[in-house]
């Protein structure tokens, strides 16, 4: 917020609503300081879980403070669904005419995925540490993905160095953008959710409508690609140039297939039903829409809503599918799938031996039975929170005067948009439209789907049963 109120000082613009944004957060943070002055200093794990629950939804109140007071947003629902978005790398708006937001207000809806993309938690990993907190519970808690790679035996070492990545990604794009002709402000913010794979934007019009510019459009795929792989292979790959190990992870493999596959699928079917496309434009249409969806990024050159109906289920399938465990986006992960395709495998195998005792393998490592058994329990409640929440979507809706017939493919597109942390969804719900039509309860339970989505199910479903709240 401090960075927001400088950008909004840079501009001569109102400081007011940033100024009282930073007043807000100094004096919560000072209370639960004074507060916890005498309190422990012993973490288990249930403090973990609730500790990365309360934090990712305390910043969403907080954070929600400046938009409610510059005026860009009018009412709560809205203003939370908006931080929300940001904090999760969502990047699902409900601002009409973003060109009309402050620079100040838009620099924070950027800097909220950037802060949000990494994972808040990751930063006080690094610094709780100092105050004799214990680092791996929430770690845990925190993580995405089954499998959890360690770079440095200490969580906050290596957290350092996901962190050291993240921030040479960024630099990496904003030096990139630059130098295809884009403005500083526009190349920051860009870079901001880019490497978030959030997608707010600080244009109204797509990307292809502001810049006309298909190197800008081609580096801004080849930086969401990359940050949709795990953080902690790039750190390998990158800094400790071990290249081979890249092409060798079986869930990056999972991820260029699904990724090149699906844009070659779309690469054809947009140059033979579009006549005036021609095929480097259809190519760059489609691995950009994928990319970006894969990554649960967002962004978008062209309506994707608009091309041929039966490339509608490849679109929500990418969306589903997501990009690797251990990166910034969201989805159901590519590990994931991949486990699920050596499960399939053994069991095929099984039937025709059925006396072979054969382990689920992923790298050539042997996956426990307790993380088969989290994977299939994760899998129903992913599906679970995808069709109730369609399904609460579907009764809350759009609001009285929007004058939209809210379907219930509608509701399953924007359900799959928010529990992916996707960002567009599917039919009105598109690239085209901001989702301001939405009744303040949709709003509300998109939240919430962003939130179950972001921290992955457990986090937040573990808090609210009784056996957590038990003793002992």
């Amino acid at each position: 917020m401090g960075c927001s109120l400088a950008v909004s000082a840079y501009y001569d613009e109102n400081t007011t609503p940033m100024l009282w944004g930073v007043a807000t957060a100094l004096t919560l943070g000072l209370i639960c300081v004074l507060a916890g002055v005498k309190a422990g200093k012993n973490m288990g794990r249930k403090d973990g879980y609730i500790v990365v629950s309360i934090v990712w939804i305390v910043f969403s109140l907080v954070g929600m403070t400046p938009f409610l007071l510059d005026g860009c947003i009018s009412d709560v629902a809205s203003a939370l669904f908006e931080t929300v978005s940001g904090f999760t790398s969502t990047g699902a708006t409900t601002i009409n005419d973003v060109d009309s937001v402050p620079k100040g207000m838009l620099f924070w809806r950027s800097m909220s995925q950037w802060i949000g993309g990494i994972g808040i938690i990751f930063f006080t990993i690094a610094i709780l540490p100092a105050f004799g907190v214990g680092e791996v519970k929430l770690f845990a808690a925190e993580a995405t993905g089954p499998l959890h790679d360690k770079v440095h035996p200490r969580i906050s070492v290596a957290v350092k160095w996901i962190g050291t990545v993240y921030l040479l990604l960024t630099t990496l794009c904003i030096g990139s953008l630059t130098l295809c002709g884009m403005g500083m402000f526009d190349a920051v913010n860009l870079s901001f959710t880019i490497t978030a794979t959030g997608g707010f934007s600080t244009h109204t019009d797509m990307l292809h409508e502001v810049y006309n510019s298909p190197m800008i459009e081609y580096v801004m795929t080849f930086f969401m690609f990359i940050s949709g792989v795990n953080y902690t292979l790039i750190y390998y790959t990158i800094l400790k140039g071990r290249l081979q190990r890249f092409f060798a992870d079986a869930e990056v493999r999972t991820y260029m297939l699904i990724a090149f596959g699906a844009t070659a699928i779309c690469t054809l079917a947009l140059y033979f039903s579009h006549t005036d496309n021609g095929l480097e434009l259809s190519f760059r249409e489609s691995i950009f829409t994928i990319i970006s969806l894969q990554t649960t990024t967002g962004l978008a050159t062209c309506d994707y809503t608009l091309w041929p109906v039966h490339l509608m289920p490849i679109l929500l399938f990418v969306m589903f599918a997501g990009a690797c465990s251990g990166s910034t986006s969201g989805g159901f992960k590519c590990i994931r799938l991949t486990i699920f395709y050596s499960i399939l495998r053994n069991e095929v195998t099984r039937i025709l031996h059925p006396r072979a005792v054969i382990p689920v393998k992923v790298n050539n490592n042997v996956i426990p039975n307790s993380t088969v058994q989290t994977l299939l329990a994760f899998s129903v409640l992913f599906v679970g929170s995808l069709f109730l929440g369609a399904f609460a979507l579907a009764i809350t809706g759009t609001s009285a005067d929007s004058g939209h017939e809210f379907r219930y493919y509608d509701a399953f597109g924007v359900a799959m948009a928010s529990l992916s942390n996707v960002g567009p969804g599917m039919g009105y719900f598109g690239p085209a439209h901001s989702w301001d039509i939405l009744s303040p309860a949709s709003k509300i339970i998109c939240s919430i789907l962003m939130l179950i989505g972001r921290l992955e199910i457990f986090p937040l479903l573990i808090v609210l049963t009784k056996t957590f709240w038990r003793k002992g």
